[in-house]
């Protein structure tokens, strides 16, 4: 079927409003045109201007109209119109939305060029359930039950139920209520099978077009090179074992078995080396158990990363060559970040407990003691720049829970997880950063983190921010005291991802509105509408849903993950889809996000990962009181002094 032309539309329209007319209507033609040729010719420009105003208001007011309209091409088939609280089907990719389908098709491989096939099938169940609701409820409506219902998640409830009626009543009322909590039991299901097939269909672009190269570029289908280390293969290897993928788990191990060396002359970021590569070979070791993992690969990059501790003030060099053994700071500045310094610990102490090496805990630690005993800091929150001659704070002043800090206040947990609960210097930071960098907007009073600048406060919040929560609910569960930040997390405060945005996903950074009449609680830059397919808010719902058990958490992410199907979509008409995901510049606009062209090697090592586990009913899957993720979501093992 297809869409409406504009002249259907009009005609249609006027057609309407004409059919009201009597048997007078010649005689009322004539008195309205007599009407008309008396007023002036300001007047009639007027009425004809309002006219065509309101016209095109129409026009813009309809959805598949002014799609249409945009794209300059009638598409061949039309989107299906959504039940009401049911979440927008994600386009299959590199086609627009399809109407639901009969029957669900075979699990099968997937192509390049196909999406992921269990999204496609979730409307479909999510439909039916919503006309089931509409059903029961109208039914009820004829019966003459004219008592009030409520939505609970997507089941109709009546509001007095239980209250009256007869035994059979009720016991209908509560096998509707059963088979709803079904329904939703089997829908989240759907989900998890959903994350899996969203990974193998990224994994197929990665493998056509980017096979042992560090990241995949969907849209020109050809790859990028950071380090020249495959770091999305590594990054994706322990997502692949905990989703089940074995197949391409083994394919990936087989790369790392025959194909990757560190034995090159190319400069590595230390951070992010150690987080991505590092972590993420000793992950798939433990998880795994396999030694190739152990006595190939990790050893080797971690004693290469070494050089970089060979300071004069043991802060680390920001860059290491692994195949001539040097390190040295960026060409601009003699400074590394903060969060980069302090957030290699879980990894270099894993790999003294795993070799018995005591030399790569001892330079992490030196590097946390000093950090700690340096002045500069504001009721524990740290600058977020320190000097690799010095070794003192820079750029001091200025203090944020985001980007070349974030991390720093993730570790200082974690730590203290993974070795025993014994180092206890976390708790002022976590209160200082309540204390100083809370605060909420107007006019909806949502929680978030701000910056401080030199004594001001600055509404300013980064995406990377949205680890907050999660953390918070972690040190909860591990027995830190239960802090205001984690009881209005509960409410959904400090994750504010999708509001105010075009297509639903979250900008890299936002601004918030403080003053009392502000119209709209988040204002997006120019410069700042961006998104990376980052993990931050899907990792804190992982948290709050294994420690709430709430489903709340579960349907935020499924919104997420379909916002992301959706933006790869034909609106741009560009083929994305034939190559993976990828990052896109603009989230405000629905119609051309402005593609990047980048798949990070992050949105397998974390983002996915994360969405799996929010949707697992297997709480022992990575069991929270065994394992503690590192920041690239690799999960290390908590040493057994310190295991519940």
């Amino acid at each position: 079927m297809h869409p409406p032309s504009r002249q259907d539309y009009v005609a249609i329209t006027l057609g309407q409003r004409s059919g009201s007319y009597n048997n007078g209507k010649q005689w009322r033609r004539q008195s309205c045109w007599r009407k008309w040729k008396q007023l002036s010719r300001l007047q009639r420009s007027l009425i004809l201007f309002t006219l065509v105003l309101l016209l095109i208001c129409g026009f813009a007011s309809y959805p598949s109209i002014t799609e249409h309209l945009r794209a300059g091409e009638a598409e061949t088939e039309a989107a299906h119109p959504l039940a009401p609280h049911v979440l927008p089907e994600p386009a299959k990719l590199g086609q627009l939305p399809l109407p639901p389908r009969a029957e669900q098709p075979s699990k099968r491989k997937l192509s390049n060029r196909e999406g992921p096939p269990s999204l496609q099938n979730l409307q479909q169940k999510n439909v039916n359930v919503s006309n089931t609701i509409e059903d029961k409820a109208g039914n009820a409506k004829k019966e003459g039950d004219d008592k009030g219902v409520i939505s609970w998640r997507g089941a109709v409830i009546d509001t007095e139920q239980g209250t009256e009626g007869d035994k059979d009543g009720d016991a209908k009322d509560d096998t509707v209520v059963k088979q709803e909590e079904q329904t939703v039991k089997e829908s989240e299901a759907d989900w998890l099978e959903a994350v899996k097939d969203s990974f193998r269909h990224a994994w197929q672009g990665y493998k056509d077009f980017a096979w042992g190269h560090d990241e995949l570029r969907p849209i020109s289908k050809s790859y990028s090179e950071w380090f020249g280390l495959g770091l999305t293969l590594i990054d994706a290897l322990d997502t692949m074992w905990i989703m089940g993928l074995k197949t391409e788990f083994e394919e990936a191990k087989a790369w790392v078995e025959t194909e990757l060396s560190f034995n090159k002359n190319v400069d590595v970021n230390l951070f992010e080396s150690t987080i991505r590569i590092l972590g993420g070979l000793l992950s798939t070791y433990h998880l795994t158990g396999d030694s190739l993992f152990l006595d190939k690969q990790y050893k080797d990059i971690g004693s290469r990363l070494m050089p970089a501790f060979k300071t004069p003030s043991k802060i680390p060099y920001s860059d290491v060559n692994i195949g001539k053994g040097t390190a040295h700071p960026p060409r601009w500045t003699s400074d590394s970040t903060v969060a980069e310094v302090t957030s290699i610990q879980l990894e270099f102490r894993e790999l003294s407990r795993l070799t018995q090496d005591p030399q790569y805990e001892a330079v992490v630690a030196e590097v946390m003691n000093k950090v700690h005993k340096l002045d500069g800091k504001l009721d524990g929150l740290v600058p977020m720049f320190i000097n690799t001659n010095s070794g003192q704070f820079t750029h001091q002043g200025i203090f944020t829970l985001g980007a070349r800090a974030d991390s720093y206040y993730e570790y200082l947990l974690k730590q203290w997880l993974q070795g025993g609960k014994k180092e206890r210097r976390l708790s002022t930071s976590h209160r200082g950063s309540e204390e100083k960098s809370g605060a909420e907007t107007s006019p909806n009073g949502f929680t978030f983190v701000g910056e401080l600048s030199h004594g001001q406060f600055s509404p300013k919040m980064d995406h990377l921010v949205c680890f907050l929560p999660g953390t918070l609910a972690l040190g909860t569960h591990h027995g830190l005291p239960r802090t205001t930040w984690t009881c209005q997390t509960d409410d959904g405060d400090l994750l504010p991802n999708v509001q105010a945005n075009g297509n639903g996903l979250s900008p890299e950074i936002v601004h918030f509105n403080m003053h009392q009449g502000s119209v709209r609680d988040i204002e997006v830059k120019l410069a700042d509408r961006h998104n990376l397919l980052r993990p931050e808010t899907v990792e804190s719902l992982f948290y709050l849903y294994r420690f709430t058990k709430d489903h709340k958490y579960r349907e935020w992410g499924w919104e997420i993950l379909q916002n992301l199907i959706n933006i790869q979509g034909l609106r741009w008409k560009l083929a994305v889809s034939t190559g993976g995901y990828t990052s896109v510049n603009n989230v405000r606009d629905p119609d051309y996000p402005s593609p990047r062209d980048k798949m990070e090697s992050f949105f397998l090592g974390e983002t996915l990962k994360y969405l799996y586990l929010l949707f697992s009913d297997d709480f022992n899957l990575i069991d929270l009181d065994q394992y503690v993720f590192n920041t690239e979501a690799h999960p290390l093992p908590i040493w057994p002094s310190a295991a519940v």
